[in-house]
């Protein structure tokens, strides 16, 4: 394991860390001074002023634990090794490790960590910052058999320091390989036009959950925040032939809603119009057996009374028959057996016909 820097300047050393101080400075702490300080004290508190080997002792055993005494913030993490084997997690709070048995390594747990997939950022005194597109981390292949090219971050913390430190041998790099495993797995679950369009934030949702999920089976100890699509298009080489198939696509959807609108106007119109006739139909249908069943109740009720009295019966029907015939003709019956004294012919009705007109 490396050796720990104990994040206020001081040189890393193999056994640890001492208590953190809040001054600045790089030089490692004066042992010879420290043991002096003891010694004065030390004379001064016994009687006689002298302590002999017994001070030495006593200034060893306190250097040894000044020494092995360590202060975890509440944003940190720390991890006890023993001969370089993870033995112990350490929480917040002031703890003590036997050195130089025993290493400790300190970090902080709070802190947002990224990696980039499909560019890479890059920063000169001289250009200043500048990104480089990867092709071969950001064209994928979609549903519907379609290169895109898509580049994201993926922001993630640290949960547990011993599984991130012991578990994975390469942390960082596993982080960033399963990433792009899973947004190459969502890629081609969906269609190009909603990759680019409506359906990033559901891809990074989907994304940032097949990530953690895979990350905790590995015990990586690692929580992910987000996932941030920075950029999903067509590649820059058939960018205007896709553009080209996106307005067709839009006329097409286009040409659909308009005859979806004609449909819904035409198909109610068509209906009302042959429930209208149905019910034109029905009540004729009812006209025409009312009228039968009319006229056949008559013709019973005549029957009925032709069976009672067959002669008046007959002479009424045909009496009645001869009125309906008669009624509209021009014609007057003269009977020859009146006698020469009849006039055989008076046109009465056209005598009435003249004298109405005047």
């Amino acid at each position: 394991m490396p050796w720990q820097n104990n994040g206020d300047g001081d040189r890393p050393n193999p056994w640890g860390n001492g208590p953190r101080r809040g001054g600045g400075g790089g030089e490692p702490p004066n042992f010879d001074e420290y043991i002096r300080k003891g010694q004065d004290q030390l004379r001064k508190a016994m009687p006689g002023g002298k302590g002999g080997p017994l001070l030495i002792v006593a200034a060893l055993i306190l250097l040894y634990l000044y020494w092995g005494f360590y202060q975890v913030k509440t944003n940190e993490q720390a991890v006890v090794l023993r001969f370089g084997e993870w033995v112990a997690s350490s929480s917040p709070g002031p703890h003590f490790h036997f050195p130089p048995f025993e290493q400790v390594e300190i970090r902080g747990v709070t802190d947002e960590n990224q990696v980039s997939i499909g560019s890479r950022v890059t920063e000169s005194r001289r250009s200043g910052r500048q990104s480089f597109a990867r092709p071969d981390e950001s064209l994928m292949l979609t549903q519907d058999e379609n290169i895109v090219d898509v580049r994201f971050n993926v922001v993630w913390r640290i949960n547990d320091l011993g599984n991130y430190l012991f578990k994975l041998q390469d942390p960082d790099g596993t982080i960033k390989s399963v990433a792009e495993s899973a947004m190459r797995e969502m890629i081609g679950q969906n269609r190009i036009t909603p990759i680019i369009t409506t359906a990033r934030g559901q891809i990074e949702q989907s994304v940032k959950e097949l990530i953690q999920t895979t990350l905790d089976e590995y015990q990586a100890g690692v929580d992910v925040l987000r996932v941030q699509i920075i950029e999903s298009e067509a590649p820059e080489e058939v960018k205007d032939a896709f553009l080209d198939v996106q307005r067709a696509e839009a006329d097409q959807q286009r040409f659909q809603n308009e005859a979806t609108k004609y449909r819904n106007e035409v198909i109610p119109q068509a209906q009302g119009q042959a429930e209208q006739m149905t019910q034109q139909a029905e009540a004729y249908r009812a006209q025409v057996v009312a009228r039968a069943q009319g006229e056949a109740a008559r013709f019973m009720s005549v029957y009925n009374e032709y069976i009672l009295a067959k002669d008046v019966t007959k002479k009424r029907i045909y009496l009645e028959t001869m009125e309906q015939i008669l009624a509209g003709m021009d014609k007057i019956v003269v009977d020859g057996k009146a006698g020469s004294g009849v006039v055989p012919y008076l046109p009465l009705e056209q005598l009435n016909k003249k004298s109405g007109g005047e």
